[in-house]
């Protein structure tokens, strides 16, 4: 009797199995930093695209060595009057933009907070100087923030300071966040 096909089907099965188990215990961990590490040497090579004198690394990338638990808070001026969508896009815009910042200043600050599932939390603040000292107060413990203004093409005044992003470890971003109310 020929069991070729059941062998074939057996070794097929293992190697699914297989790559499920290192699908799960590492989730596209090696394909993503591949692709900075690509995107970087491409930018690179293009003169005249690429500063001269690169930032800083941000404080925040050591406590990625330290810390496990990291979260994203999204700030949002409840004095504005937003609309339901108007503040999903205005959270979008801040999201990105903080990621943007991070990606190359913060690249081990960011990958935990990937691997903690992106966690984000919306809370709101009353007025745009209420939202000024939280970024003092988040600055003050080395905390990268962004804050999105708006262009004022549909529901509110151009350059109007919409919404702030805050990332960092949970304990360091609740000392900063943990005294407003979620929207």
């Amino acid at each position: 009797m020929d069991f070729t096909w059941l062998n074939a089907l057996l070794v097929g099965a293992g190697c699914l199995a297989f790559g499920y188990f290192i699908g799960s215990k590492y989730p596209l961990r090696l394909l993503i930093s591949a692709a900075i590490a690509k995107r970087s040497s491409v930018l690179e090579g293009k003169e005249g695209k690429k500063k001269k004198n690169p930032k800083e690394p941000l404080e925040i990338e050591h406590l990625a060595d330290l810390l496990d638990d990291f979260k994203m808070v999204l700030v949002v001026r409840n004095d504005l009057k937003m609309g339901k969508g108007k503040i999903a896009a205005q959270c979008s815009h801040a999201t990105l933009g903080l990621y943007k910042k991070l990606i190359h200043r913060a690249p081990k600050a960011l990958n935990r907070w990937e691997m903690c599932a992106q966690p984000k939390v919306v809370v709101k603040i009353e007025s745009e100087e209420d939202m000024l000292v939280l970024q003092e107060r988040a600055k003050s413990l080395k905390l990268p923030t962004h804050i999105t203004i708006d262009a004022g093409r549909t529901q509110i005044a151009p350059n109007s300071r919409t919404v702030m992003a805050i990332m960092g470890p949970v304990d360091v971003v609740d000392d900063v966040t943990g005294g407003l109310k979620l929207l």
